[in-house]
């Protein structure tokens, strides 16, 4: 699997300038502050590592270096300055603005991202580190295959608003309500598949990768993207190459979450 990685990296401060509720289950973050005049944007499903405060800190700390050191470091801080770090796709960048948007999935539980999002306020403090682009298309395929659930929603909405006018693509998007539906950008050759789920006791990613492997597949060789939760990108993997013959090669898959675990804290 190929990843392009930025050539800049800065541990960048921000404060949230506003939020926006996008849907039931969706709402938008919009940072801003002088020092993302520094983010090395890439677009696509480039994603950031977002710092944020622990409840009872008095202010936002964050690792000294952005190289790999910062791991170390951040498991260096002591329980009372270690802040709570996760991984988003980055919505939008505007330059000249220096506003940068991500896209939360609120579902209404304690988790600290989501509850950050959903409580967040103009001039609340937030840090963020540029990291890695994992949607690189081969060059010689035919078509390609775009699969997510909500967690990856926002990272196959800004490759589809990103695209190129003769893109063709199937795109399977798995979302916890028909609420959280949205207009998407009218490409000719993009043929969208939204996927609510009814059971909101069905574990995220599993009605996308049903559905995509009974689905019946265009002629030619795909490229295929799968991100959410880790069993949709592994099993949809598996199946592709072992149901449909496509190279391993042919396969970029990014599990952003595991079902039970926490992530990095």
């Amino acid at each position: 699997m190929r990843i392009e990685h930025p050539r800049h990296r800065a541990m960048i401060r921000t404060r949230v300038v506003r939020t926006t509720r996008v849907s039931k289950h969706f709402v938008t973050v919009t940072l801003g502050g002088g020092e993302l005049e520094g983010f090395d944007f890439l677009g696509r499903d480039q994603f950031v590592r977002l710092f944020l405060p622990r409840e009872g800190q008095d202010r936002l700390h964050m690792p000294a270096d952005a190289d790999k050191r910062w791991v170390e470091q951040l498991y260096a801080m002591s329980d009372d300055r270690k802040p709570h770090v996760r991984s988003y796709s980055v919505r939008r960048f505007d330059p000249e603005a220096l506003e940068l948007d991500l896209e939360f999935v609120d579902h209404g539980d304690a988790g600290p991202a989501s509850a950050w999002a959903a409580a967040a306020a103009p001039g609340d403090e937030a840090g963020l580190l540029a990291d890695a682009v994992y949607y690189v298309p081969s060059e010689d395929t035919d078509w390609q295959l775009l699969v997510g659930d909500e967690s990856a929603v926002p990272a196959l909405v800004s490759i589809l608003e990103q695209a190129p006018a003769g893109l063709r693509a199937r795109v399977y998007l798995e979302v916890p309500s028909s609420d959280d539906v949205r207009p998407l950008p009218d490409l000719p050759g993009v043929d969208v598949h939204w996927l609510p789920r009814t059971d909101p006791h069905a574990l995220p990613g599993r009605l996308a990768l049903d559905t995509v492997r009974a689905a019946e597949f265009p002629p030619g060789r795909p490229f295929c993207f799968v991100a959410g939760e880790n069993a949709l990108p592994t099993g949809l993997r598996r199946a592709l190459v072992r149901e449909r013959g496509v190279p391993k090669s042919d396969i970029a898959f990014v599990g952003y979450w595991r079902h039970g675990t926490s992530a990095m804290d």
